[in-house]
């Protein structure tokens, strides 16, 4: 005689129902994966877009208007392209924290 445990037994309701308690844990899980990288994904974008307004910002648009004359302010040319190059720093170390974030998506 064997004696066969309710959990082992295909034919039990209670194997059924932990075989679909571990398909349900196995989507959930993937759905908290699925959130976590979408968080993740929006948070890089965030900073990268940070970044290039900042780059154009900063650094861009001062330098056109000094370029093209726009601009009335009597500020050194070197004022100007110092403030362009720290925009420009600031925008690559926006943009790499970004590339950081992503190195945090699951699988």
């Amino acid at each position: 005689m064997t004696v066969s445990h309710p959990i082992l037994d295909p034919q039990s309701d209670l194997c059924n129902v932990h075989v679909m308690f571990f398909q349900v844990a196995g989507v959930l899980a993937t759905s908290v994966h699925f959130v976590h990288n979408e968080r993740t994904k929006l948070t890089a974008t965030w900073f990268n877009g940070l970044a290039a307004a900042l780059v154009a910002a900063g650094g861009f648009a001062p330098l056109a208007a000094l370029l093209y004359g726009f601009s009335d302010l009597r500020l050194e040319k070197a004022y100007i392209f110092v403030l362009a190059a720290l925009c420009g720093v600031g925008g690559l170390t926006l943009h790499w924290m970004g590339r950081w974030f992503l190195g945090r998506l699951r699988e």
